[in-house]
């Protein structure tokens, strides 16, 4: 499943199944972005999500994995993030294959109704509510 493959009564039928998840989804948003600036927009978004997730409790990350060099870049980033934790915390990030669990599927979700809302289209991100908190990233 792909939120940008949906179309809009199959975005509709996701964003309300997502909506009935309990716990909130954290969104670190960092655009607009250049094409050839994704991955160090990336990183920075990964950063303060880390720092986020943190300050809610969270101290393991399970994100889609996407090949080994990739990867290896997000764990650096975790790391490097960690250090703005305070000095006893706990963070720990692992990737998984967005196939083998379809929970990997809900960020894509909430990512494309933020980023939805972001290009003036908010009817998915109200049906969502209150259990999305997002938080800008300079990206630039």
């Amino acid at each position: 499943m792909h939120w940008t493959k949906a179309d809009a009564a199959q975005r509709d039928q996701l964003a309300r199944t997502v909506a009935g998840f309990d716990g909130l989804h954290i969104v670190a948003v960092g655009a607009p972005v250049r094409p050839r600036r994704q991955e160090r927009a990336r990183a920075h978004c990964l950063h303060r999500l880390v720092y986020e997730l943190h300050s809610f409790g969270v101290e393991h990350l399970v994100m889609e994995s996407r090949d080994a060099v990739l990867n290896a870049r997000d764990i650096v980033t975790v790391q490097h993030a960690r250090y703005t934790l305070p000095k006893d915390a706990r963070f720990r990030v692992d990737h998984l294959v967005g196939a083998a669990d379809p929970l990997l599927w809900v960020p894509d979700v909430v990512a494309g109704a933020v980023r939805a809302e972001k290009l003036g289209d908010a009817r998915y991100r109200d049906i969502l509510g209150e259990r999305v908190v997002d938080f800008p990233v300079h990206v630039s």
